[in-house]
């Protein structure tokens, strides 16, 4: 088998492999009222800081009239604030509250702690020392 082959044999089993993982990852730990879209919206402002709502949608991949529902309810649960323009008062800021943000980091937590029981039963200390060099490598390849 040639190089390109090999590697596009490669390319396509860690692609699967990390579909696979992220499936379950998002399974666990559901928070009661927030969806994955929610959850996204949130961790794009944690990650990205306050922004208009175009730029948070630009951020998750999202449309941004797909998300005027969403925001009402994370507002309306008190997870994100939104702070009107002075200058426009058309435009508001986005940002996520302290209530937000502990709810954000308590599902992480939970996903954590599914994910590192799961490596401890199912994967041979060498795997887990080889799982955290993958994780490296990972970081390295989704650098833009």
């Amino acid at each position: 088998m040639s190089e390109e082959a090999e590697l596009l044999k490669s390319a396509a089993a860690l692609r699967a492999g990390l579909s696979k993982l992220n499936r379950r990852l998002r399974s666990q730990g559901e928070s009661p009222g927030l969806g994955t879209t929610a959850l996204s919206l949130l961790s794009g402002l944690y990650w990205s800081g306050p922004c208009s709502a175009s730029d948070l949608a630009a951020r998750v991949g999202l449309q941004p009239q797909s998300l005027t529902r969403t925001l009402h309810r994370l507002e309306e649960q008190g997870l994100i604030d939104r702070d009107t323009d002075d200058d426009d008062r058309r435009r508001s800021t986005i940002v996520i509250t302290e209530s937000g943000l502990r709810l954000l980091h308590r599902h992480v937590r939970t996903r954590e702690a599914w994910l590192a029981d799961a490596m401890a039963t199912k994967l041979s200390p060498t795997e887990r020392q080889l799982l955290g060099m993958a994780a490296a490598l990972l970081d390295r390849l989704a650098e833009e």
